[in-house]
């Protein structure tokens, strides 16, 4: 080549993953993970946890697994209320009304559904005399059917303002509200004592080997 030089083409950048309708995919490598790996939502990424001795192609294949996990989970997770996970107050918001009409006859309107992140004690909270809704961020990583409960609890509030009898009937319409409150209490038990519990979307990698040896 002229001059003894010689020229070398710009690697291209990898294609940012996303799942199929358009949100972001984080991979994270954990030297704490054996054998299990875990899909979950958060801030609106979908984020899926794997074993930092993953070769490229375990994490290729079990990425794609866990996002398709995660796809279903929205589908099927409130057995059909609300195809869309909520990932922002607008898609929230939304969301709470497919739920009351659902679940109440589009009796409880909030004025507003938003998520924060200044609850440390509590898993949402409503104000009936204004009709605004909050949501802790720390749902966010939790299972869809958990969210909706919360929601749903948050939503009944605006039609009966104490946990009596009548609200507690409002809330029988929902499938899973005994299993999510059975999940919140262990996620608040395991967290005051300092345990990362392991979450419903954890797979284990030995029950479900994709044939890697």
């Amino acid at each position: 080549m002229a001059g003894g030089s010689t020229t070398r083409s710009a690697t291209p950048a990898a294609t940012p993953l996303t799942t199929a309708d358009g949100a972001p995919v984080e991979v994270r490598r954990s030297a704490r993970r054996r054998r299990t790996v875990a899909a979950f939502w958060e801030n609106g990424t979908a984020v899926v946890a794997i074993p930092a001795s993953f070769s490229r192609a375990q994490e290729r294949e079990w990425v794609h697994r866990m996002l398709e996990k995660l796809r279903l989970q929205g589908e099927r997770g409130t057995r059909g209320a609300g195809r869309r996970r909520p990932r922002n107050d607008a898609d929230l918001a939304a969301h709470a009304a497919e739920l009351s009409a659902k679940y109440f006859g589009g009796r409880a309107v909030p004025s507003s559904v938003r998520w924060v992140g200044n609850q440390n004690s509590r898993w949402g909270s409503a104000t009936p005399s204004d009709g605004t809704i909050r949501l802790s961020d720390k749902l966010q990583p939790m299972p869809q059917w958990v969210i909706d409960y919360v929601l749903l609890h948050e939503l009944a509030h605006l039609l009966v303002a104490g946990h009596n009898a009548a609200f507690w009937r409002l809330l029988e319409a929902y499938p899973d509200t005994a299993r999510a409150k059975a999940f919140l209490e262990g996620v608040s038990f395991a967290t005051s004592r300092g345990l990362t519990p392991a979450g419903d979307d954890d797979v284990d990698v030995d029950s479900e080997s994709p044939g890697w040896n």
